[in-house]
């Protein structure tokens, strides 16, 4: 659908998604086909089998690339089958240089799934662009990054990471969960790929598990839709649209999400219960600066470095009430959770220790309940502590 305006919001309720053409049906309908007749043999009218195309996923596809400004979109079964389904981009000898500070799932598949295929990573603190260079050699094939990373909240400069991958004619990703479309337009700022969990804000609602990748190079995306096709980590049509639903209201989202995150970061930061917090909205993030200028949004993330020992934090989570203690985050609902014990896990203890992510730290994911009530129960688990 060609919808006539540049402005997310319109976007987000439009995009692909023109009235169905049958009944002229406002909202996309779920056709739950898995094939569709063709007319002769070898010549389908437009789709063939669901796991090749399908009707809702098509519409999904095509409103997500509008949102992130891209040409091509791409939707998956999970984040993670979006992840390895790029990834299948590589060869045995290659090479990737990925942020330090990503998601426990993406450093599983680079450490356990790639690494056995004779396929290496080297994860840097991207923050230092020199670091990325020195990193980089002449078998890397990709560069990869979250910004904001997850659960620290660093913010790496997209715009420097894609200068230095033009430079070197390598393709850059970058994982754009935490921000969503609504902060943060990573094609527009040079890189090649954006990836998605669109479990996560894209969906907002706690009920889909989704993936996607967006690009604007025809080459990419050639091979990324022969990848989707061949590997077959697909969406059902139902899940394609409840996505699609959660989108109409993702821009009125992000914003109660950044409004309540911004006022709790500042009450915790004045807390004496809290060693530090990550959050780029505060000024005393080492990467504020740098989070004005590239997002419109600092985000509804918080990590908290509770002033406490490991069973303290235990005790601290196990008495939120508004708060869930659960793993994933980005929906309507605030949850909490422990990184080291559920979502980074996977994570060699060494390497949490050097990431920051000790045993009293804790992410916040700061959904749209009343902020008072969050603030509330964020003090009960204080009291909890003690």
């Amino acid at each position: 659908m060609s919808t006539p305006s540049s402005s997310i919001d319109t976007l987000a309720i439009h995009a692909g998604q023109e009235p169905d053409p049958s009944h002229l049906a406002v909202m996309q309908p779920i056709v739950l086909s898995s094939t569709f007749a063709q007319r002769e043999p070898g010549s389908p009218l437009k789709f063939e089998y669901s796991r090749s195309g399908n009707p809702t996923r098509e519409a999904l596809e095509s409103c997500l690339a509008a949102l992130e400004g891209g040409r091509f979109g791409f939707a998956f079964a999970s984040g993670s089958a979006a992840t390895l389904s790029l990834l299948h981009t590589l060869r045995p000898g290659d090479h990737v240089v990925s942020g330090d500070d990503v998601y426990g799932g993406t450093f599983r598949l680079f450490d356990k799934v790639l690494k056995p295929m004779n396929v290496s990573t080297t994860f840097v603190d991207m923050r230092d662009p020199s670091r990325v260079e020195a990193a980089l050699t002449s078998e890397t094939r990709l560069i990869w990054l979250e910004t904001p990373t997850n659960p620290m909240l660093k913010v790496f400069d997209i715009g420097k990471m894609s200068a230095l991958a033009k430079s070197r004619r390598i393709p850059l990703v970058v994982d754009n969960t935490f921000a969503s479309p609504v902060l943060q337009r990573p094609l527009q700022l040079g890189a090649d790929v954006v990836m998605h969990s669109t479990t996560k804000y894209i969906n907002g609602h706690s009920d889909v598990v989704g993936g996607a990748l967006i690009t604007s190079d025809e080459g990419l995306a050639e091979r990324i839709a022969f990848l989707q096709n061949a590997i077959g980590a697909v969406p059902s049509p139902m899940d394609c649209y409840l996505v699609l639903r959660g989108i109409k209201t993702l821009p009125v989202r992000m914003r109660r999400h950044v409004e309540s995150a911004r006022e709790l970061a500042g009450r915790l930061a004045a807390h004496p219960g809290v060693a530090a917090v990550h959050y780029p909205g505060l000024k005393s993030h080492p990467d504020h600066a740098l989070a004005q200028r590239q997002m419109s949004g600092p985000g509804g993330m918080i990590s908290v470095d509770l002033a406490g020992t490991l069973e303290q934090a235990r005790r601290f989570l196990a008495s939120l009430r508004v708060f869930t203690l659960a793993e994933s985050l980005g929906g309507v609902e605030s949850l909490a959770e422990h990184p080291a014990l559920m979502t980074h896990a996977s994570i060699p203890a060494e390497s949490r220790q050097a990431l920051g992510i000790s045993d009293g730290l804790v992410r916040l994911s700061v959904g749209l309940e009343d902020v008072d009530d969050l603030w509330r129960d964020l003090q009960a688990g204080f009291a909890a502590m003690s």
